[in-house]
């Protein structure tokens, strides 16, 4: 699917990025071309240093920003393929510094839109989050208008031949600021922090995010967000998981935080798809046949009254399938 192909990710040196700059070249060494795009010169140098040009001649380390449409537009020639994955994404810097966040995720976005009309690229998967649906913080407010110039971006194409969509989901297991790599790091004090005792979030792997960005670069028709069927998590399951005999501690939420988080509200439900493994809320303006999408992939429409929320999911991890998943995904020398 990828060999012969240019592709360029944004934030390539995020958790995200290296985990796909990975998989690419392990499974496509034909090829090529693949841009690393960030604007962390120190990360750039240090993944340089498990993956470099020397060893892999179609990888490219480029310094720029998203909020620099110039840069962007010389980073993307003689590219097919862009992998979006750059954000302001803590939660709490957001809501003290909240223009900043506006300007990496909203203008930033609308300039990788129109720097890829310009420069001809073919596909654009940009990537989301679950705090863009229904959200109460900043950050998940700029990630909603993201998904909507992504989704509407392919309103105004013209007759260019490029097509635009977004992968939503949950929290990434082990990723940088994660709560997991935190109640590590924090056990030997013998006191884990928590927010709130009823608090869940979903959950997926590294690997598992690069797949369905891998499954919608294969199947997308443009203006789709893909949203993966993933098992919750509850907060106190994960520090029994970690560290058991740890007493917790009650913090109180943060500024911005939700108790549980939504994927597909029950808004979004009525204009959403479900397959086997995943869904996709369809765009508001009509893009291409919604029934034969829906039988191209054998889905079918949601049913009134749906949304998919982490505290009223049907899949759930256990203590100790969390330890598994810790141990495989995150720290292999992981012991309680």
């Amino acid at each position: 699917m990828l060999n012969n192909r240019s592709i360029l990710v944004t934030g390539g040196t995020g958790s995200f990025g290296k985990k796909f700059i990975e998989t690419v070249l392990r499974d496509y060494p034909g090829i090529e071309r693949l841009v690393v795009y960030s604007r962390d010169e120190l990360k750039q140098y240090e993944m340089s240093h498990l993956f470099s040009e020397k060893d892999y001649p179609q990888l490219r380390y480029f310094i720029g920003d998203v909020r620099d449409k110039d840069r962007l537009y010389r980073a993307l020639e003689g590219i097919e393929i862009i992998i979006h994955a750059a954000a302001l994404k803590q939660v709490p810097v957001a809501e003290y510094n909240p223009f900043e966040a506006i300007k990496t995720n909203i203008h930033g976005a609308q300039n990788v839109i129109e720097a890829a009309i310009d420069r001809g690229v073919k596909q654009v998967v940009a990537l989301s989050t679950d705090k863009a649906a229904a959200p109460i913080n900043l950050y998940g407010a700029t990630k909603l208008c993201s998904d909507k110039l992504f989704v509407a971006a392919n309103n105004f194409k013209g007759k260019h031949d490029i097509k635009f969509s977004v992968v939503r989901y949950g929290n990434v297991m082990g990723s940088r600021g994660s709560v997991i790599p935190y109640f590590i790091k924090k056990r030997n004090e013998g006191v884990l922090p928590i927010t709130d005792e009823r608090m869940t979030r979903f959950n997926i792997t590294l690997d598992e995010g690069v797949k369905l960005v891998l499954y919608a670069l294969e199947n997308m028709w443009g203006g789709e967000i893909f949203v993966p069927k993933i098992p919750s998590y509850k907060i106190t399951d994960v520090a029994k998981a970690i560290a058991p005999n740890c007493e917790l501690q009650i913090v109180g939420t943060r500024p911005g935080e939700k108790l549980h988080e939504e994927m597909i509200t029950m808004t979004d439900a009525y204009s959403t798809v479900e397959f086997k493994k995943y869904f996709v809320i369809l765009p508001s303006i009509q893009l291409w046949d919604i029934d034969q999408f829906i039988s191209t992939f054998n889905g079918a429409l949601c049913s009134d009254g749906f949304c998919y929320n982490s505290g009223t999911n049907s899949q759930w991890l256990s203590i100790q399938q969390i330890r598994d998943l810790i141990k495989l995904h995150v720290d292999p020398a992981f012991t309680i």
